[in-house]
């Protein structure tokens, strides 16, 4: 994709247009969804010369205007679904979890949310046609969940089908089974899984704006960045900022952080997962007590809420709380060796 000529902007010259695109701000689409405080910041420019350039690249990228219903529908058209791979998960979200939308999974420890997103990063790999994007994923890690051996146990556990139209995709030569052809394999997968440790909440955050870089980065490759994940979102905000003083600085860095996470899904085309850690509400006398941390801002910005939880042995009791188009429901699924399975 030819980069677009940021100097044609008003009050942009060669040296602001340098600082714009060091900081990610590379095409118009991209400067016209910022805030004039961030590109302030960014190219070091008054507020009032900000809010010229987001206007020009609006007016330039053709957004921010109205649009009719047909042609929002035309645009959805290009959202894709990426598969559980557990049948009665994906009829629960009309097929899977879409691109350009932010879907939180939420549920208490032990329950499955690290397994979601470690089966996620297998799925996305896969062609559309076994339910996956055909993409890479990035893999925010805030609470050193990742595991290499996991995504191991996942590949083996695709079926054999499955297994031989990767190796054919990815030009291994070997059969399903055969130790030195899974590892090979393995290795293929591992290499688009592009995986960062957060240490603290401001580092996540500014992990989120390097996601847009990669995925920017790979916008044109063989392997685009089609799959997001933060595993988990809310533990480092929930552990840095205690008590009711400091809520309303915790919900707003935590507010601009899922703006910095939708705005990869949405300049991207790409899935955003989320997992959230829960906590006990003592208040409920009925029902389960068990609530999702991050209060509104978190569940007027999730796209899709779904709740995991315990149930005999493997079993995982999945619920979709909340969906713009879909009515709310129940499946049960399996934590197994080989991975998510259906029941």
């Amino acid at each position: 994709m030819a980069e677009d000529d940021l100097e044609s902007l008003p009050g942009v010259g060669p040296a602001t247009a340098d600082k714009l695109t060091e900081n990610g701000f590379e095409s118009y689409q991209s400067i016209a969804v910022a805030s004039p405080g961030e590109l302030s910041n960014t190219a070091d420019v008054g507020e009032s010369t900000s809010a010229d350039v987001i206007n020009a690249a609006r007016e330039a990228a053709d957004i921010g205007g109205f649009e009719t219903g047909a042609t929002v529908l035309e645009r959805r058209e290009r959202i894709g679904k990426l598969s559980w791979h557990v049948d009665d998960v994906d009829e629960l979200l009309g097929g899977g979890m879409e691109t350009q939308s932010i879907t939180e999974v939420y549920g208490e420890f032990g329950s499955g949310k690290s397994q979601v997103t470690h089966q996620m990063s297998v799925n996305v790999q896969l062609s559309k046609e076994n339910g996956g994007l055909d993409g890479g994923c990035i893999f925010i890690d805030t609470e050193d969940t990742f595991r290499p051996e996991r995504i191991d146990d996942m590949i083996r556990g695709l079926d054999d089908d499955i297994i031989a139209d990767e190796l054919e995709r990815r030009e291994i030569e070997g059969a399903p089974g055969d130790e030195d052809t899974m590892e090979e394999l393995l290795e293929s997968f591992l290499d688009h899984i592009h995986v960062a440790k957060a240490f603290n909440a401001n580092h996540q955050m500014l992990l989120a704006e390097k996601a847009l870089e990669l995925a920017r980065e790979h916008e044109d490759s063989e392997w685009p960045i089609q799959l997001l994940c933060v595993d988990s979102l809310t533990a480092h905000f929930r552990a840095e900022y205690i008590g009711r003083g400091e809520l309303a600085e915790r919900q707003q860095k935590l507010n601009k952080h899922l703006h910095e996470l939708d705005k990869v899904g949405n300049l991207h085309n790409v899935v955003v997962l989320v997992t959230n850690q829960v906590a006990s509400n003592p208040d409920s006398y009925f029902g389960d007590p068990t609530q999702p941390i991050g209060g509104n801002i978190l569940g007027h910005k999730s796209t899709f809420r779904m709740y995991l939880r315990k149930s005999k042995g493997d079993k995982r009791i999945v619920r979709l709380v909340d969906a713009p188009n879909l009515a709310d429901g129940e499946a049960v699924m399996r934590v197994q060796d080989g991975g998510l399975k259906p029941e």
